[in-house]
């Protein structure tokens, strides 16, 4: 058996870099994502949301709903994960999120898509070779309703130098 040599893997550089967005483009995030039952619920013990709602499907239901209703920020960071490949894999902080707005509930076996924005894009004042961009993101339904929308920003590193 030979020794496991890390060097013999060639890293593929992911990720745009901040001269890569422009306002106004728009980024449609591929795959999607069903959100299952078993999600909500694990999503939900994990994040100690014991809300009946996400849960107790009798409960749900004298709400109004068909049934259990998906944990609303379990929908966040799934939207927000679909579109990390386009807009922040390269890594950089993740500055937070504003003006999030929960159209409508998601249930269990909804499959969520998203698409993102580029609102702006700016140096950072602190961090030399470095930039701040904010995305309107949206996800939808498999019937293409609105279901959340966010803005969101990253510090996104400026393409370096060639030495």
């Amino acid at each position: 058996m030979t020794e496991f040599d890390p060097s013999s893997f060639t890293l593929l550089a992911k990720g745009r870099v901040l001269e890569e967005f422009q306002p106004g483009v728009r980024f449609q995030h591929h795959w999607g994502r069903t959100l299952k039952d078993a999600d909500n619920t694990l999503f939900s013990a994990a994040t100690l949301a014991h809300n009946p709602l996400y849960f107790n499907a009798e409960y749900a239901r004298s709400l109004g709903h068909p049934g259990v209703v998906v944990n609303p920020y379990l929908v966040l960071c799934t939207v927000v994960g679909l579109s990390v490949e386009d807009l922040s894999e390269a890594g950089g902080p993740f500055l937070g999120v504003d003006d999030l707005t929960f159209h409508r509930a998601v249930y269990p076996d909804d499959t969520m898509t998203a698409g993102s924005t580029v609102v702006s894009v700016r140096e950072s004042e602190s961090r030399p070779g470095f930039g701040i961009v904010t995305w309107h993101t949206e996800g939808h339904n498999q019937r293409g309703e609105l279901v959340v929308e966010l803005n969101r920003s990253n510090l996104i590193a400026k393409r370096r130098s060639a030495p």
